[in-house]
């Protein structure tokens, strides 16, 4: 599991200010809609950011598979891919989509 100090520690990291969004299935398992500053080291992979949100809301390992992110509104799969976040960026967990 990512362990921010280590990871801080052991690069030149810089940490911004993002709002998370929390939609359907993910609202009940993290407990809340919205939270308006999260602290994330940059640069951070998706797969590295969706550690981090599963550190701070250990219930969001339900959505493991098939959970997608949306960084200013556009949706990154979770992988390697280095994302490019700015101070107050949107990050919302959208999870995968149910019914018929």
């Amino acid at each position: 599991m990512l362990d921010l100090c280590t990871f801080l520690h052991d690069c030149a990291v810089f940490l911004l200010q993002v709002c998370v969004l929390y939609f359907a299935k993910s609202v009940e398992l993290a407990g809340v809609k919205e939270e308006k500053t999260v602290a994330v080291p940059t640069p951070i992979s998706s797969h590295d950011l969706w550690k981090l949100l599963l550190q701070r809301h250990p219930r969001l390992c339900e959505l493991q598979d098939g959970v997608v992110l949306a960084v200013r509104q556009e949706y990154v799969p979770i992988g390697d891919q280095v994302l490019t976040l700015g101070d107050g960026d949107e990050v919302a967990v959208v999870p995968p989509l149910s019914g018929g």
